[in-house]
């Protein structure tokens, strides 16, 4: 046996956390310091930055089934969905849900971070393996951090790189795991070739459908829907409801074994405060004026075009974008917050990404059309990000 160590001296009390000092230095170096911003109601702001791509958050039919809701059933849903959380709205928007994605069933969790966590971690295990693309969102990357399963981590939308990994693979069971519109640049996965591959290997596909629900598809029933893999038996999808649908919460959808499989398995469901009865009521509310004004979809995807060629023709980098999300290049990460905060003091408001949130580790301003916007709203944005672009 090896003999113990010396023994570590205890820090007292108030030095325990001087790490902390240390690493946000290094943070601050790097320009990678993040601060809260309190908004007001109204701040006269162009809302660049945020996720609403429908403009329903504040759409009153919206906010009024939420207030409506919860005068009626109360602030908060009171337990787990398996104890008193799930009530009459929760059951009516997985029915909704299911029936406009044209899957079996929907099952919602608190958050699409909660829905991720659980369906990833439900459908694998140390006896599988999970096969993902490089850029998956950060709440999937935690699901397989926690899997326990065998993880590989492949070249980006490449569904050969995909076939390799699941041919090698040294588990029967596998799950491939990708966003379909990828959060950072926009782009959209290839999934009609990943479905391909997958059956090919005997895998699942599970599809992060965040930024595609409303804005791609038939209606906007999302880039599964589009792709025809919508109700597939090996397909799983997991969305938001804090995006197009203005609300919050997250759901999965699938074949009802699945659904039945998560009940019973899912930890972040299981363990987890149901969704408020207000956040579930807007939900439905917002997939009801979704299903009335189909055209939304189109406008915002318009939007979206429109902006990137705008800014592209004033010479700089950004994506072609797939859904809502437009990304500008930025030089650096220093670069990246000082431009977004030349377009804030000129009323524009712009999400700024930089490393660890952009895989690439390249920083640079993200922006998201909505389908509210006007094009006086497009004149101002583009020209105030391009005013105040680094030289």
């Amino acid at each position: 046996m090896n003999a113990p160590g010396p023994a570590i001296a205890a820090a007292p009390p108030e030095q325990v956390f001087d790490w902390l000092e240390t690493e946000a230095q290094r943070r601050a170096e790097a320009g990678l310091v993040r601060r809260l911003r309190a908004r007001t109601p109204d701040t006269g702001e162009l809302d660049l930055a945020g996720n609403d791509y429908l403009g329903l958050a504040r759409e009153k039919r919206v906010a009024g089934a939420a207030a409506a809701a919860s005068l009626r059933w109360g602030a908060g849903s009171t337990g787990s969905r398996l104890v008193t959380g799930s009530t009459e709205l929760h059951a009516e928007l997985e029915h909704e849900l299911a029936r406009f994605c044209g899957t079996q069933a929907a099952l919602v969790f608190s958050s699409g971070f909660a829905a991720n966590l659980g369906v990833v971690t439900a459908l694998s295990g140390a006896e599988s393996a999970i096969v993902t693309d490089k850029y998956i969102h950060a709440s999937l990357i935690e699901g397989c951090r926690l899997s326990r399963a065998d993880v590989a981590v492949v070249a980006h939308s490449d569904p050969d790189a995909v076939a390799h990994a699941l041919r090698t693979r040294r588990k029967q069971r596998a799950l491939v795991v990708t966003d379909s519109v990828f959060s950072v640049d926009g782009d959209l996965a290839p999934l009609t070739e990943l479905s391909a591959v997958c059956r090919e290997h005997g895998a699942a596909l599970l599809v992060d459908d965040a930024h595609g629900l409303g804005v791609l598809g038939d209606g906007g029933r999302g880039a599964v829907h589009e792709a025809g893999l919508a109700g597939q038996p090996d397909v799983v999808t997991t969305i938001t409801l804090s995006k197009s649908l203005g609300a919050q919460g997250g759901a999965v959808l699938g074949p009802r074994r699945v659904i039945r499989h998560l009940v019973d398995t899912a930890r972040s469901f299981i363990f987890d405060t149901a969704l408020a009865p207000g956040s579930a009521a807007a939900a439905l509310a917002a997939l009801g004026v979704l299903r009335g004004e189909p055209d939304l979809a189109t406008k915002v995807r318009t939007t979206a075009q429109n902006l990137a060629m705008r800014l592209g023709d004033a010479g700089l980098s950004v994506s072609a974008p797939a859904a809502a999300v437009v990304s500008v290049r930025a030089p650096s990460a220093e670069d990246a917050v000082a431009w977004a905060a030349r377009c804030a003091e000129q009323g524009i408001r712009v999400g700024c990404f930089r490393p660890p949130s952009v895989p690439d580790g390249v920083s640079r301003l993200r922006l998201t059309a909505r389908a509210d916007l006007t094009e006086s709203d497009v004149d101002r944005a583009v020209a105030v990000i391009t005013e105040t672009a680094p030289n």
